[in-house]
């Protein structure tokens, strides 16, 4: 009797420890999932490239003004010449001749029909850029938040590891102390010390995944974060709100971050169509210069004397364009057939983008239901434990009942444990997926993590 009572109050200590693992790998002041994303915007370099490609991209509207707007410049020159000059009758004369000249020239665009499609053309490649730069951040974000999860999820699978070894050490004590009373037989020891070992097997494999998802994180973040907050225990994860997918794909299909870089894409080809046309069109401008320029003395004439002279012209240039060898309209059927390629990625960003909503949606409400039938699960499970391992006491169950309850109990905590991350991530790519993804939802995860012990 006193063995059995000893037994009972180490297995009820032990399940106390199961429960209460995650809480206490949770040290004081742990790295949260908002200080791994503030890493992540000032280290990540994918998100550094697409920050500088925006930052490039923003130039090409200066430079399309650039065509809109007066060019100036200033042209001058200085020289001397000295040469033998023979006149007629005479002696070859020493002739010397200094001289100099500048003019500055203004131009003006007036009619530019291709300038203004340019500008046009200019913005809409802006927003564009501006789009795929929000896109890069959403994807950032969700890196950071996959892989933090990651870490989250491996630690689980340590956790549930070591609890499945450290009862399974305990029914590897009992099952001895039976065989040295004569209760149990060696079989019984061969199936606990095989049990024990493939426990211990995928505790090794969860310490190799730790390792990976840790450089995952780092790689993102460009640290190595030791340890991380988690997910409270008791939490409870929101639905999607509104609760109808197709209010979601709707969204995805206007508001997606891609859709509307291609959008801006189509926009910007079909201005391009019209600024290639436009080369047909004449143009005009008004020029204006303004020069001075001198000379001393003269190489053809014996005379010694100066010249000095002002100017000022204003006139109005226009190019008739009449035929450029047939490449303005090679320009014009290029253009064209670039329009219809962004029509067609237009299409098919749209037709991914609502896929990739109705598949998080489910993901989220599928995931929701999933937590809680397996917290159901964990809740039968440990009742099954216990009863199994009473039964196993009083001889009306076998050794083998008890190590498929404890297996089954260990693999539910991590199931659970990986559909709760799982969900999280599927509501964040459903707010992806409808264009709305920002800083303030991985805030309001933050929230639910431990923070403190």
């Amino acid at each position: 009797m006193t063995v059995l009572l000893v037994c009972r109050k180490t297995f009820y200590i032990h399940v106390s420890c199961v429960i209460f693992t995650a809480s206490a790998l949770v040290p004081a002041h742990a790295t949260d999932i908002i200080d791994a994303y503030r890493l992540a915007q000032s280290s990540d370099p994918v998100f550094e490239s697409a920050r500088y490609a925006l930052e490039s991209a923003q130039q090409k509207i200066p430079q399309a003004r650039a065509g809109l707007l007066p060019a100036a410049g200033v042209v001058g020159n200085k020289g001397y010449t000295r040469a033998d000059t023979r006149f007629t009758g005479e002696d070859p004369v020493d002739r010397h001749m200094k001289s100099w000249a500048w003019n500055l020239q203004l131009t003006q665009p007036l009619v530019h029909a291709g300038s203004l499609y340019a500008y046009r053309e200019s913005e809409l490649l802006v927003e564009q850029a501006a789009a795929q730069y929000a896109k890069a951040e959403q994807d950032m974000l969700l890196r950071v938040a996959e892989a933090y999860f990651g870490v989250l999820v491996a630690q689980e699978a340590i956790a549930a590891a070591d609890a499945q070894i450290s009862a399974l050490d305990e029914q590897l004590g009992q099952v001895k102390r039976g065989y040295t009373l004569g209760i149990h037989s060696v079989t019984d020891i061969d199936e606990t010390r095989s049990r024990l070992g493939s426990a211990r097997s995928q505790k090794v494999a969860a310490l190799n995944d730790l390792v990976s998802k840790r450089a995952d994180l780092e790689k993102v973040t460009g640290q190595e974060l030791a340890q991380l907050a988690v997910l409270g225990a008791a939490v409870t994860l929101p639905e999607p709100v509104p609760m109808d997918a197709r209010t979601w794909m709707d969204q995805a299909r206007t508001d997606n971050a891609t859709v509307r870089a291609q959008t801006a894409a189509l926009a910007a080809a079909k201005v391009d169509i019209k600024k290639n046309r436009s080369d047909y069109l004449p143009t005009i401008d008004l020029t204006s210069s303004y020069g001075s320029n001198y000379a001393s003395n003269s190489l053809t004439t014996p005379n010694d004397y100066a010249t000095r002279s002002k100017s000022l012209q204003i006139g109005l240039q226009v190019n008739i364009p009449l035929y450029s060898g047939g490449m303005t309209n090679a320009r014009v059927s290029e253009a064209v057939a670039n329009a219809g390629k962004a029509r067609a990625d237009l299409e098919a960003a749209s037709r991914q983008a609502a896929t990739d909503a109705q598949q998080a949606f489910a993901g989220v409400v599928n995931g929701v239901a999933q937590i809680e039938a397996l917290n159901s699960a964990v809740e039968s499970g440990v009742n099954a434990v216990k009863g199994n391992r009473a039964g196993y006491r009083l001889g009306i169950r076998i050794n083998l009942d008890v190590l498929n309850a404890e297996q089954q109990l260990y693999a539910v905590k991590k199931d659970l444990a990986k559909v709760r991350y799982d969900t999280l991530l599927q509501g964040l790519k459903l707010k992806a997926a409808a264009g709305t993804l920002e800083e303030a939802d991985l805030s309001g995860i933050n929230d639910l993590l431990v923070h403190e012990r």
